[in-house]
């Protein structure tokens, strides 16, 4: 993701929810610090909801959707009586003229491509949309990332889009096993944890927390989805809190049961604990 260029045509492919929408606020976020014009059409959540979502991560929508900076649309209610390639085009170009007549310096369009799972929607449109989408970005004036998600579309659609797509975007992981995960999270910078964590993992938590503390000011820890920690890894979490100058903070999201541990290990005077309720 920190790699994004403009001009770009990306894939983003997801399982995780949260994790998708980190990236998109991100994308979106830089597309409104840079004043270029922004687009996101949703599919499985209603604009209102992505709206909320992308403000809960610290993107201004109310200013941006006010000065028109910031278009949210939905699939269904745009384009109810069907969806096909030359509408979404249609919309792509007429973006890129009233972004240019304005003196923006580009259009950022990200998609939610799970309509094209939905009942009467012509699947052959989706290919030809991305195709012709991939000639709109040779001039560095559009960039554009088109999510797909893992668990409604199959392995074959998922391979074809990929090839029409020049670039793929993720979140970088420092480790991934059935068992564990922990990557980096965007928005609001930090990272995401989930599974379970024990003394096993204490290098790869290291590493991860290193890294975060010398690239984020402020550092946001989400644990929600974290089952388990140990003691170890509990310390070294406060540990790098305990290091770090008055002005920083450690803001960590976690379990009841995180929580409590975390404390017991020193955290209740290094770190912001918000805990949640169990899922």
């Amino acid at each position: 993701m920190d790699q994004l260029t403009a001009g770009a045509h990306a894939c983003l492919t997801f399982t995780d929810q949260d994790e998708r929408l980190d990236l998109i606020a991100a994308f979106v976020a830089e597309g409104l610090d840079t004043r270029q014009r922004v687009v996101c059409l949703t599919d499985a959540v209603s604009a209102a909801d992505l709206s909320r979502e992308l403000d809960g991560r610290a993107v201004g929508c109310d200013s941006a959707l006010a000065t028109g900076q910031l278009r949210i649309a939905e699939f269904a209610r745009t384009w109810h009586d069907g969806i096909t390639a030359e509408r979404l085009l249609a919309l792509v170009d007429d973006e890129l003229a009233s972004a240019g007549a304005a003196g923006a310096p580009g259009v950022r369009i990200t998609a939610d491509m799970g309509w094209v799972t939905r009942p009467g929607a012509a699947a052959q449109e989706l290919i030809r949309f991305e195709r012709s989408l991939a000639s709109r970005a040779v001039d560095n004036r559009l960039t554009a990332i088109c999510q797909y998600d893992r668990t409604i579309f199959d392995p074959v659609t998922l391979a074809v889009t990929a090839e029409v797509h020049p670039e793929a975007v993720a979140a970088q992981v420092y480790y991934e096993h059935p068992l564990l995960r922990i990557c980096r999270q965007y928005r609001p910078p930090g990272l995401r944890i989930a599974g379970e964590l024990d003394f096993q993992r204490l290098d790869e938590l290291s590493l991860a927390l290193a890294e975060t503390i010398r690239l984020d000011h402020a550092v946001d820890l989400d644990l929600r989805q974290l089952r388990y920690i140990d003691a170890a890894c509990a310390g070294a979490i406060t540990q790098a809190a305990a290091l770090l100058p008055a002005d920083r903070q450690v803001t960590v999201h976690c379990r009841p049961l995180v929580a409590k541990m975390l404390t017991l290990c020193g955290g209740s005077g290094l770190l912001r604990i918000r805990a949640t309720t169990d899922a």
